[in-house]
């Protein structure tokens, strides 16, 4: 675990070491390395160079356009996009993002105007990049970072790049496209969702946008749990009214990487605690050198 600043000076703990591909990684270490390096990628160039070489990727590119960035961050096994996304204080950039119509994509169906146009001004830079990878490639994001990070898989996916998305990860990231192109659009996805994280829920479905992606359902006591739509509507609703009695309401406290960071990381230090003690239990039972003077039972 190792402490480095990020671009306001808060110490960034990082948990994760990629001392082995990444397909070799457990799905939970997997998300908490591309939630660290979704955070990292919020970071200017030099801060973001110490903080992944921390995390074992000692190679970094900064990709920006017009506001739009990404990083491409790579060690000896992987390739990793990682989109910035938005922080809480531009709320009002993604509510009139929001309100913005969809378009046609790159690929099939329709997507959301705003997050496309970030796509396109770094995507020529991105892809030549990506022409000459021969490493698995991987994609992340949180908040307008994870919608990029989608669209960019996606694209990736049906281009000419002979590196294909081995996985996406995003957090807390809004509705993308219209049910044609979630449905078209087969990148592995795991979409993270804390809580009340009120950007998940922008734009609205009422208008035709819809998620990508297998959902990962961070729940009010910070536990990662699978549960349907009434469970979920019922655990928002408590976690709601909870904040409110506290005096609490901050709409963008469920938003924050660090707390998908957190949780997560908590789900991994569980999973190695069990793991541990399943090969303790195993070490218990195994059984012992065989007697070579004992008789065999069957005779």
């Amino acid at each position: 675990m190792q402490k480095v600043c990020d671009r306001h000076e808060k110490p960034l703990i990082l948990r994760s070491m990629a001392d082995r591909p990444v397909a070799e990684m457990t799905q939970l270490e997997q998300s908490l390395l591309m939630a660290e390096l979704s955070m990292v990628s919020y970071n200017d160039p030099d801060e973001a160079r110490w903080a992944a070489a921390s995390l074992g990727f000692p190679d970094l590119t900064f990709y920006e356009r017009d506001g739009s960035q990404a990083y491409r961050f790579r060690n000896q096994y992987d390739c990793v996009i990682a989109c910035r996304g938005t922080e809480a204080n531009e709320w009002n950039d993604i509510r009139a993002d929001a309100r913005a119509s969809s378009v046609l994509s790159e690929t099939v169906g329709r997507v959301h105007r705003g997050f496309k146009r970030e796509v396109d001004d770094l995507w020529p830079m991105l892809e030549t990049a990506l022409m000459c990878n021969r490493q698995p490639l991987w994609f992340c994001g949180h908040s307008l970072g994870g919608a990029m990070a989608t669209i960019s898989a996606g694209r990736c996916l049906l281009s000419h790049i002979d590196s294909n998305p081995e996985r996406l990860f995003s957090f807390g990231s809004p509705r993308v496209g219209n049910p044609r192109y979630t449905q078209y659009t087969k990148v592995d996805h795991l979409r993270y969702v804390n809580n009340n994280d009120i950007v998940t829920r922008v734009p609205p479905a009422w208008v035709g946008y819809r998620h990508c992606g297998s959902e990962i359902y961070l729940d009010r006591r910070g536990q990662i749990r699978k549960s349907g739509f009434a469970g979920k509507t019922r655990d928002r609703w408590i976690g709601f009214w909870k904040e409110l009695l506290n005096g609490k309401i901050d709409p963008f406290e469920d938003h924050s990487i660090h707390h998908y960071i957190s949780v997560i990381a908590q789900a991994l230090a569980e999973e190695r605690k069990s793991g541990a003690r399943n090969t303790d239990d195993r070490e218990k039972i195994k059984p012992g050198p065989t007697d070579p003077n004992r008789k065999n039972s069957s005779h």
